[in-house]
């Protein structure tokens, strides 16, 4: 029987965001990764999907040059591995529906070079938490989003989507992440004085917990904060504590991990703070435990006594 790849496409996408309940935006990134393939290999049928055609489109993917203006060189292994991926599950969706087509086992994924995760020292956290210390509005909205982002790991996009009914008079509170899974979050103290002050401070009735200011745009349409601007404001921050590196709220999110990590914490734990699905995610920071645990060896083992 023979089977229209756009109409199995379609009924992939529906069961990927329906059944695996994947965002809208994965499912929008895995049509553009399978429709590419179908493009390049002009792909009518599933079953004229063949291993040739796979390996001749990773290597065309190879050699097309990067996107990104400030990156030199063709596409990165990484970015080519979320083709190969996409294509995968489209393949494994054909064979649990009993679609003749190439196995997922004849994909293969590139080898990429170990993830490396920027951070800052305990030191530049320490001053970029406690600014800014001015008591208007925007500064104090702003000392909230750092504050809450390093006591509870989130998101950008999970911050962005919180609202000012958070109780904080309790230590925890319910978000919902990637996958619309549900996890639990807890505040510090330091974070729940931050809001505190903050919302004390707002005179509006928006529903958002962080807003824009009026000089921000706030009358151009949602009141919310969004991603960039999230990103902006700890950018701005992390300049007025004097800190050189590049910072972003998923540095922070890499500073609370670490944090709990090299402060005893298990690996388990963090990973549910986190919200990762997969523990191999989350065990990328005991690289960066590890090599602190070097440097000390190193710095402080078999050293002359005096």
């Amino acid at each position: 029987m023979s089977h229209n790849i756009k109409e199995m496409k379609q009924q992939f996408l529906e069961y990927v965001e329906i059944e695996k309940g994947r965002s809208v935006k994965t499912v929008e990134n895995y049509d553009h990764y399978i429709s590419r393939f179908f493009e390049y290999s002009k792909i009518r049928n599933p079953e004229d999907i063949k291993e040739s055609s796979v390996r001749d489109f990773h290597l065309w993917l190879n050699r097309q040059p990067s996107h990104k203006a400030a990156v030199a060189g063709t596409i990165k292994k990484k970015t080519q591995n979320y083709y190969m991926i996409a294509l995968r599950s489209f393949l494994k969706f054909l064979a649990k529906r009993g679609v003749k087509s190439l196995s997922p086992e004849y994909i293969e994924l590139a080898k990429v070079g170990e993830r490396q995760i920027d951070l800052i020292t305990s030191e530049e956290l320490k001053r970029l938490l406690e600014i800014p210390k001015d008591k208007d509005l925007k500064s104090l909205r702003d000392h909230a989003v750092l504050q809450l982002l390093f006591s509870t790991g989130l998101r950008v996009s999970e911050l962005c989507s919180l609202s000012r009914d958070i109780d904080l008079n309790a230590d925890e509170f319910s978000i919902r992440g990637k996958g619309e899974k549900i996890r639990v979050v807890f505040l510090s103290s330091e974070a729940k004085t931050a809001v505190k002050r903050y919302l004390e401070k707002r005179a509006d009735v928006d529903d958002a917990l962080f807003i824009r200011m009026s000089h921000e745009g706030a009358r151009r349409g949602n009141l919310a904060l969004d991603k960039r601007s999230i990103e902006r404001i700890v950018k701005k921050c992390a300049i007025k504590a004097g800190i050189s590196k590049k910072v972003t709220p998923h540095v922070i999110r890499h500073c609370f991990a670490t944090d709990l990590l090299s402060n005893g914490a298990d690996l388990r734990s963090v990973q549910m703070l986190l919200g990762h699905s997969n523990i191999s995610t989350t065990q990328i920071y005991t690289h960066v435990t590890d090599s602190e645990l070097k440097r000390v060896h190193k710095e402080f083992h078999n050293k002359k006594r005096s």
